[in-house]
């Protein structure tokens, strides 16, 4: 799918309620992690630590940190990242959720618990930066500044986007997903009795996950499209760019873009 199309998704929004917000979010870090959705850009991610020396990664737009588990264990297996440690950050931060994986990975995760803008990303928060299944919310011009943010501090940036960008991931969307968010809410934790209720009862969490899940595969960019951001971000060519796909060993794809200074 080359189409692109900036909608709008309903937990961008500022005035969104947060309980329907951490709702929707809990539901993808717990997709994300039981799925193991990122593991295929391990070695990606591993050879450019490698190759800028970090032993630090600051993940933006965190939101309830889906993935972020399974990389981290996976890159601290390598020997050379054995000290690996991850900073969650986010516009809008959530303690709540992160406080269960920084207790779980004690030191290797840790959080701020300030907002953090990811167009700039404020200098004491140094690392090699990530950003998982969020750089989509981003518009061009927002999604160049990021960029060239981090090409400005001279950090090195990889962007992952849990999808392939097909129809048929749209079709998973409104169907098999929320079917699958049923099933599974009573078993994500920390529990909350509100993501409960807007889940069963009122039913506003999957209606706004099924919107949010479609437009977020519209919005996506392709691979030629963030090279293409990139080269914009970077118009002096001080960073080494490469974007692609990488498939998981039962089917689904990664989209990725990954640049480290020269």
């Amino acid at each position: 799918m080359r189409l692109r199309l900036q909608l709008f998704e309903f937990e961008d929004l500022p005035w969104f309620p947060g309980i329907i917000r951490a709702g929707m979010m809990d539901y993808l870090r717990f997709m994300i992690s039981a799925l193991d959705t990122y593991q295929p850009i391990v070695p990606l991610l591993r050879e450019a630590l490698q190759a800028t020396g970090q032993q630090r990664l600051v993940e933006l737009g965190a939101g309830a940190g889906g993935g972020t588990e399974g990389v981290t264990l996976a890159l601290r297996q390598y020997p050379e990242l054995r000290e690996l440690r991850v900073t969650l950050t986010d516009l809008y931060p959530q303690p709540a959720a992160w406080q269960l994986l920084a207790q779980r990975n004690a030191p290797a995760i840790d959080f701020e618990p300030a907002p953090v803008d990811a167009l700039a990303v404020p200098p004491p928060l140094t690392g090699f930066r990530t950003i998982f299944s969020a750089f989509h919310h981003f518009s061009p011009t927002a999604a160049q500044a990021l960029l060239a943010d981090a090409v400005r501090q001279n950090a090195g940036i990889g962007v992952f986007e849990g999808a392939g960008k097909h129809w048929l991931e749209i079709l998973l969307a409104w169907t098999v997903l929320p079917v699958a968010q049923l099933l599974i809410t009573p078993f994500i934790r920390p529990f909350s009795l509100g993501r409960l209720v807007f889940t069963y009862l009122i039913p506003l969490i999957p209606l706004f996950t099924i919107w949010d899940g479609t437009v977020s595969i519209l919005r996506m960019y392709p691979p030629e499209q963030l090279l293409a951001l990139a080269h914009r971000a970077d118009p002096e060519g001080r960073f080494v760019w490469q974007a692609g796909k990488v498939r998981h060993s039962w089917g689904p794809e990664v989209t990725y873009l990954i640049g480290r200074p020269r």
